[in-house]
């Protein structure tokens, strides 16, 4: 299983493949056919945002994107629950304050999951397995 960041989520959903590095292009192709990629949902909250600051645009409304990214085989929208927003003020070592990274962090943790980010402080972190 593999969770993937928002930034991650974006450029796979829109097609921006290109922007995926190879091993992260392979590793979510192989999970879509044969295990399973989780989405924090978190990543909606900031997509939400993204596109009320107008840094970014997409061709439908949120709801309706979400929802077809939702239907992708294999694809799953974890929430955020009790356990993982207490688990993201808990998370052990040193880890920045970015709410939304230690949500998409101990979702990854709580799951036993590979998180699939771009993100250099998210992949230093000892306590998550992550790929690139």
């Amino acid at each position: 299983m593999i969770l993937l960041d928002t930034h991650v989520l974006l450029w796979w959903a829109t097609q921006q493949h290109e922007r995926l590095s190879v091993v992260a292009r392979d590793t979510i192709d192989t999970e879509q056919k044969s295990g399973q990629i989780a989405i924090s949902s978190i990543s909606a909250w900031e997509i939400a945002m993204l596109i009320q600051r107008k840094r970014m645009a997409l061709a439908m409304d949120l709801r309706e994107w979400l929802a077809i990214v939702g239907q992708v085989a294999n694809v799953k929208f974890i929430p955020v629950d009790n356990g993982i927003a207490i688990e993201s003020e808990n998370l052990p070592g040193e880890f920045h304050r970015d709410p939304a990274d230690r949500m998409i962090v101990a979702t990854a943790r709580k799951l036993g999951a590979i998180l699939v980010t771009m993100d250099e402080k998210m992949r230093g972190y000892a306590h998550v397995r992550t790929l690139w």
